[in-house]
């Protein structure tokens, strides 16, 4: 192919700013009058005027890097609605209240602030915020260092969600350079805590509570009303809010909740009796295993929810890691040491994944997850139980591990760890998290804690290339300096937040005659109507290197029923010009071709076609979510096209929304086209990178995805073995998915992505 990868992806999702001349901007005269410093010096509020406020769309704010920094700014954007929701805009009033938080404590900051308005029309201005110092007991800002944070920009992450109480201002937010850059404004000395829905939750005895990156504190929840007696351990994402880990006054860490944003419970597991049910089910005696207050017989320290199958993944540390069917809580595997106790009775054993003869088990371990390519990640302390006799193997290590699951084979293969050092033992808490494809964060939460009065909590970063990118020590007490560590994404926070989600879909092709038409299908899910972008481009694509572009691309929606919703050929003489400019997707050539349409929940299909006589040419269909902060998503999108060679593959491109992974099943397929169209590309491919250029997963056969399992299960196998099909964890970012024959094939083919969130 011609065009790098790179600059492909960048055609396949946007083609630049608005078109120039808007007036807005030059009308609006926003004045910066004063600020005031917030409840910690990393937060202030930026006090503004504007001539005309009900003209702004959302502003931004980015705080510069200090000097030799290679982080990425920390930046926001709130949209009207937000800042109208909380209070810091009000309809037809000039003063606008801008929460700008990330600062540098005791340091002169860079502030850019960037407003766009209903034309699509921006302008933007500078300001220095000088933030007082900050008391840092915690001495994040002069670790040890074992390795500087290095030049190279390649690691995914930037930022880092520290759960800590080393100090009342439980959590914290460092970036990669170990500033901190955020602390916790509720007074509370307390590690369980996450990051959701832009904002931390933070867990005090019984009771939840919301602190907003703009100081706000909001007591969500007390507990104590479901028999909670303690909130401990962790707090992990869930299936749509939370996963909390309860003491009850029944049983000590062994019964998880899952909570909505607000705080409300939605879901309750008791392990107690799920465990119990399966052992008198097998013929065993939980009273054997299962214990009442106040023994610690089960110890769950993390939890997890895996998308793709739907299941809960919970860490018990004396026992397991046992995975549960999210809806009814029954046992689908088990994986742990053999030698521990749970392991002499047939009743469990029968869940037990075998590890294979080249891979460990996990001994005590935290932080479980599922990484992109849909295997078990967790932190490996290494310790053994401290409850349940026997108590199985000590190791005198610990280590991140990685784990390929299959439990129809009933087994579980280790495909990757860090032992970055046989002496190095942290037995227990801690943590390892993957963010972008092979890029960790690793916790080692209590070095040498055990047997040692002076531990030390160590964060350390590793690259896709496995390069350690820094690596940092601080003293610790207990687990309380870093109990779990989690990289987190502040640079394009937007507000309200968007969750994982693909948005922003398209396609590249051969448009053409006939059968050669690019066609895209979606489906909005949900109960609200969606306002949807859809353009057809061509001429610009010249922009990027490519040669034969469609020369004027006209595009027509229909409904479900095969009614014609909107068509546009030139985008300029459309009814949508003026709202396709305000968001800033006006194609740069008047040939080139768009639409937006509000459309209710259901199915629809694009077609992009060439205008009159045209010659075929390659073409870009594309769908944008312009409201995706509602119940309604796009999901199982789908192009079908024309897939040749070199430039003229099919090319699907997406993004996911800006909050947490999103799960996607991709699939390529021909032969199973043949009853509706002629001439299929027999043989389809597919391989997906992600915004670098990096290939994430590729496949040819279906069957042959380690993921097929999986993909089976959830009802997208295709019908044909030699389609394409594999499953991806897929953080925030762009992502583009190349289909192209084996062997050279060419023929018509079908692209599409099913959200599993």
């Amino acid at each position: 192919m011609r065009i790098s990868l790179l600059l492909l992806i960048g055609v396949a999702l946007n083609l630049g700013p608005p078109s120039v001349g808007a007036t807005e901007a030059d009308d609006n005269t926003i004045t910066i009058v004063g600020q005031t410093p917030g409840v910690t010096p990393f937060i202030s509020q930026v006090h503004l005027v504007a001539t005309n406020s009900d003209t702004l769309q959302r502003i931004q704010f980015t705080i510069a890097p200090k000097s030799g920094s290679v982080t990425r700014p920390l930046s926001a954007t709130y949209a009207r609605s937000s800042l109208l929701e909380r209070g810091y805009l009000q309809e037809g009033v000039a003063d606008i209240y801008l929460p700008v938080y990330g600062l540098y404590a005791g340091f002169t900051n860079t502030v850019t602030l960037s407003y766009v308005f209903t034309d699509g029309s921006s302008k933007e201005d500078t300001t220095t915020i000088v933030a007082e110092a900050f008391d840092d007991t915690c001495d994040y800002q002069s670790p040890t260092i074992l390795q500087a944070r290095t030049d190279d920009t390649t690691l995914s992450y930037d930022y880092i969600f520290v759960k800590e109480r080393c100090n009342r201002f439980s959590p914290s937010i460092i970036d990669t350079e170990s500033t901190l850059r955020w602390v916790g404004p509720a007074d509370i000395f307390n590690y369980t805590s996450a990051f959701f829905d832009n904002a931390a939750y933070q867990a005090a005895a019984t009771t939840l509570y919301r602190l907003d990156l703009d100081g706000t504190v909001t007591v969500l929840h007390d507990y104590s009303d479901v028999d909670v007696v303690l909130l401990h351990h962790n707090i992990d994402r869930g299936k749509v809010g939370l996963i909390l880990e309860a003491d009850t006054t029944d049983y000590i860490e062994s019964v998880v909740m899952e909570v909505d944003a607000a705080g409300n419970v939605l879901k309750t597991w008791n392990l107690p009796q799920i465990i119990s049910d399966a052992m008198l089910a097998g013929g065993d005696d939980p009273t054997q295993f299962v214990y009442p207050s106040p023994a610690d017989w089960f110890h769950n320290n993390a939890t997890f929810y895996n998308r793709a199958d739907d299941t809960l993944i919970i860490s018990s540390r004396e026992n397991f890691v046992i995975g549960l069917d999210y809806e009814s809580g029954a046992i689908k595997w088990i994986l742990g040491d053999p030698t521990k106790k749970w392991h002499q009775f047939p009743s469990l054993v029968s869940y037990a994944l075998t590890v294979m003869s080249d891979s460990l088990p996990p001994i005590g371990q935290h932080s479980p997850s599922i990484t992109y390519d849909n295997n078990l990640l967790l932190f490996d302390n290494g310790l053994n139980s401290l409850f349940q006799m026997p108590p199985g193997m000590l190791r005198s290590y610990s280590s991140p591990r990685k784990y390929r699951l299959d439990p129809a084979a009933r087994t579980a293969t280790e495909v990757w760890n860090y032992e970055r050092d046989q002496g190095v033992t942290s037995p227990i808490c801690g943590s390892v998290y993957e963010d972008a494809p092979n890029n960790y964060l690793v916790d080692y939460s209590f070095v040498d804690g055990l047997t040692t009065e002076t531990p030390y909590a160590e964060l350390l970063g590793l690259n896709a290339a496995g390069e350690k990118v820094f690596h940092y020590q601080y003293p610790t007490e207990n687990c309380n300096e870093a109990f779990n560590s989690v990289p987190l994404h502040l640079e394009k926070t937007s507000f309200p937040a968007i969750e994982p989600r693909p948005l922003n879909l398209s396609t590249r092709g051969v448009i053409g005659n006939g059968e050669d038409v690019l066609i895209g299908g979606f489906i909005i899910t949900g109960t609200e109507d969606k306002k949807v972008a859809l353009r057809a481009l061509g001429p610009s694509l010249t922009d990027f290197g490519l040669t034969d572009p469609l020369a004027d691309p006209a595009l027509t929606l229909y409904d479900a029923s095969g009614n014609v919703m909107a068509t546009n050929d030139d985008w300029e003489a459309g009814t949508s010009a003026a709202e396709i400019t305000a968001n800033g997707l006006a194609p740069t050539s008047a040939k080139e071709s768009a639409v937006v349409q509000t459309l209710a929940p259901g199915a629809y299909t694009v077609v992009a076609t060439g205008n009159g006589n045209d010659m075929p040419g390659i073409g870009l269909v594309e769908a944008y979510d312009l409201s995706p902060a509602g119940n309604s998503k796009l999901a199982n999108i789908s192009t079908r096209g024309s897939v040749g060679t070199g430039d003229d593959v099919l090319i699907a491109g997406f993004i996911v929304g800006d909050v947490a992974n999103a799960t996607v099943v991709l699939r390529a397929l021909g032969p199973s086209l043949a009853s509706a169209v002629s001439e299929v590309l027999s043989d389809p491919s597919l391989t997906v990178y992600d915004g670098n250029g990096v290939v994430l997963a590729t496949n040819d056969n279906w069957q042959n995805d380690p993921n097929m399992l999986e993909i089976s299960q959830g009802g997208l196998a295709p019908t044909d073995d030699a389609e394409a099909a594999t499953l991806l964890h897929g953080a925030p970012g762009a992502y583009s998915v190349i289909v192209s024959g084996a062997d050279g094939g060419s023929g018509i083919s079908l692209v599409e992505l099913f959200d599993l969130d």
